[in-house]
């Protein structure tokens, strides 16, 4: 997904001057809107309430977690870096049903994307997005 009027405007650097809840707010949201556009095209007919239901299991922090221990070995150093800085910050709240450590690598996952993003490295994104729908549904 692209906006042009965001178009170049974060170097590398400036993004990784960023709070790394910063980039995980981002990131959530970004990550969110894939896995709500990509479960609707595969659930056309599906109502909103199932759609629901069927997002959820992609954007826990469980799953979250999951898919960033799959993930690990395909990461750069930069990435490596980006993600740790995520997982390492103290955000002060963690969900009631989630584990504090897998909270916190879902929110180092999230800090990944939103740094991606901000950066502009699509083809990343689709790289890592592709491997979460593999494992996912096991294709």
């Amino acid at each position: 997904m692209e906006f042009d009027l965001l178009k170049g405007s974060f170097t590398k650097q400036d993004a990784r001057n960023l709070n790394p809840l910063v980039l995980a707010f981002v990131g959530d949201g970004i990550y969110e809107i894939f896995v709500r556009a990509f479960i609707v095209s595969k659930n056309r007919e599906m109502n909103v309430h199932k759609l629901h239901i069927k997002a959820i299991s992609y954007v826990k922090a469980h799953d979250q977690s999951g898919f960033m221990m799959a993930i690990m070995d395909e990461l750069t150093e930069e990435e490596t870096n980006i993600y740790k800085r995520g997982r390492n910050a103290k955000s002060g709240t963690v969900p009631k049903n989630a584990k504090v450590s897998e909270y916190r690598t879902a929110t180092g996952f999230e800090a990944l994307f939103g740094y991606l993003y901000l950066t502009e490295q699509k083809d990343r994104i689709n790289y890592f997005l592709e491997m979460i729908v593999k494992i996912k549904t096991g294709a």
